[in-house]
């Protein structure tokens, strides 16, 4: 009697949890993550920029929005990969897993400044203040400390890795929350932020020429995570498993 084949997706999963095998798939695809997101960069901000209209009350200042948003989410999107995989390296103490998690912090730091610094340029000429200590903008500046935390604490153990890794998975997870707190803040709390504006079960508050950069700058942004993030989460199982023999045999074949 055969054996049942094993699902497909199971298979690679069990692939990519392990290091060399991670390491090996990712590098294919290093190449075309950057490619599309230097062309959908490149097609978002020429659409947001030039092509699309002003708005009727801001005028053109709201063209910040092309890279505001796109950050806000992206910072809130990475810190939700971080989180998943802060499980899994604390259940089940995958590597891999702890290497995106590690991999992920800068990139969802350098995000969330990018959208705290968009946001008060914005601010200013529309509320007419750099900062308030509203909802949403003091979550996201929370946001921004946990990345930072889980940077510094991960470097505090830098000697025992593995240790490094739970602390930072702990911090990880438990910082979701402050996440689900930045989404809903508008909706639970008074805020001098604005609503939802995009929306994917209804109906967006946007024209859809202000609405299509929109969508292509957070592509773009997310296949460049991929990217970013792949190239960090290599180095990092390079340098974590650097006594290895797979470590020597990649190397080995890169410079060959």
């Amino acid at each position: 009697m055969k054996k049942p084949r094993t699902n497909a997706l199971v298979r690679l999963y069990h692939q990519l949890g392990s290091p060399p095998s991670f390491y090996r798939i990712s590098g294919y695809f290093l190449k075309w993550l950057l490619l599309i997101s230097i062309i959908l960069l490149v097609a978002g901000l020429y659409d947001g920029l030039v092509l699309a209209p002003a708005d009727y009350q801001q005028g053109d200042g709201f063209r910040i929005i092309y890279v505001h948003v796109p950050a806000a989410w992206m910072s809130m999107f990475i810190y939700g990969v971080m989180g998943l995989c802060g499980i899994i390296a604390i259940i089940w103490r995958m590597k891999v897993a702890e290497a995106v998690l590690m991999a992920s912090a800068p990139i969802g730091a350098w995000f969330t400044f990018l959208a705290l610094v968009t946001g008060s340029l914005w601010g200013k000429p529309m509320w007419g203040t750099w900062w308030v200590w509203d909802a949403r903008m003091t979550s996201e500046l929370i946001l921004l400390f946990l990345y930072i935390g889980i940077i510094a604490t991960y470097n505090a153990f830098s000697e025992d890795t593995r240790k490094a890794a739970r602390f930072a998975s702990l911090i990880a997870v438990v910082g979701i929350a402050n996440v689900v707190i930045i989404h809903f803040s508008v909706k639970w709390w008074s805020s001098i932020h604005q609503g939802t504006t995009v929306s994917i079960t209804g109906e967006s508050k946007i024209t859809w020429e202000m609405l299509r950069p929109l969508l292509i700058m957070a592509f773009a942004t997310k296949f460049y995570y991929g990217y970013s993030m792949l190239k960090r989460a290599r180095i990092f199982l390079l340098e974590t498993e650097q006594h290895k023999k797979w470590v020597e045999t990649e190397i080995s074949g890169e410079k060959s």
